[in-house]
């Protein structure tokens, strides 16, 4: 395993570390016992971030990670998200009562007397014009309740407006093949104030598995199934924004361009990892497989010169066009 600076924090965090959206929710059946075995597996691998959200089956993966941390000694950090259990989901509703009162429920669900780290959770874009947003997260700081803050965004113009707060420590976004915008511009910013990058949606929803086909079928409690369109939420949190039979078309395309021992995801993970700007990438397990496929992307060599080209090649003529300028 490989690790990185998270930001200012101090910290270290495992290249590929776990990111819970799956285990808590909206991907479909999942068990609570297989789950918190694919937690173990990734302690045991040398995982060491896990991402979670309060609105996450309703605090479900917040309530695991807690019950992880109750059943390991080894030190890992716990960054969770809040805003989006807001109903409606708007810039007013970021006040200080409902911020606090968010801080207060995952202190509950995660068993702690501090969160190590809380992020907005693509909040609308208002939010981000707003200073008493985050003059309320400073203030939880130094009354303890938090260690460090920062956001999840949708796009890169939030993240860019993001990072002119001081105390931003860090800034989720998706980021992946499918999704390279970030790097154009904000990665460089965010290397300049020393900001931390969450890679998320790493496998563009399974795309960049190579495991999905057209005669795959989601479950209907499944985001793959009822947001393609941004029925429940941006359209971009599925499947990275493109449309399902064009991302499979281009995920065809990427296959001459793996080893034969190495898998379509250790590929799309190892290639976000050639990012030095990247703190992490937190794709999401079901099951302890699925970690151990995931985490061996860390310790696999950096992508040859020619498979970095040929992949910028195939994003520009086949992907470009439909989510470059959205996101």
């Amino acid at each position: 395993m490989q690790y990185r600076e998270l930001g200012r924090t101090g910290w270290k965090v495992s290249a590929i570390s776990f990111g819970t959206w799956a285990i808590g929710g909206t991907w479909g059946n999942v068990n609570d016992k297989e789950s918190l075995a694919a937690l173990h597996r990734a302690i045991d691998l040398g995982v060491n971030f896990f991402d979670t959200a309060d609105i996450y089956g309703d605090g479900r993966s917040e309530r695991l990670l807690a019950q992880l941390s109750k059943e390991r000694k080894e030190e890992f950090h716990i960054a969770t998200k809040a805003g989006r259990r807001l109903d409606p989901h708007v810039a007013s509703g970021y006040s200080r009562q409902n911020i606090t009162a968010f801080v207060e429920r995952s202190l509950k669900n995660l068993s702690t007397d501090a969160i190590d780290l809380l992020q907005l959770h693509c909040p609308p874009t208002e939010v981000y014009y707003m200073p008493e947003v985050f003059g309320v997260l400073d203030d939880l700081v130094r009354e303890g309740k938090l260690r460090y803050y920062g956001v999840s965004v949708e796009k890169v113009e939030e993240a860019l407006k993001a990072i002119e707060y001081p105390n931003v420590q860090t800034v989720q976004i998706i980021f992946n093949i499918f999704r390279q915008r970030p790097a154009d511009l904000f990665f460089e910013q965010a290397q300049l104030r020393k900001v931390g990058i969450l890679a998320r949606v790493p496998l563009a929803s399974g795309l960049l598995t190579g495991k999905l086909t057209k005669f795959s079928r989601f479950a209907e409690d499944d985001h793959r199934k009822f947001n393609r369109n941004g029925e429940a939420f941006d359209r971009g949190e599925t499947f990275s924004g493109i449309d399902y039979e064009k991302g499979l078309k281009a995920a065809e395309s990427l296959r001459p361009l793996f080893p034969a021992k190495q898998t379509m995801a250790q590929l799309a993970l190892r290639w976000i990892l050639m990012f030095r700007a990247v703190s992490c990438a937190i794709p999401g397990a079901k099951r302890p497989a699925q970690v151990e496929e995931n985490v061996k992307a860390a310790d696999l060599p950096p992508l040859a010169p020619e498979t970095t080209i040929a992949i910028r090649k195939l994003y520009d003529a086949q992907i470009r066009e439909l989510v470059h300028h959205y996101w």
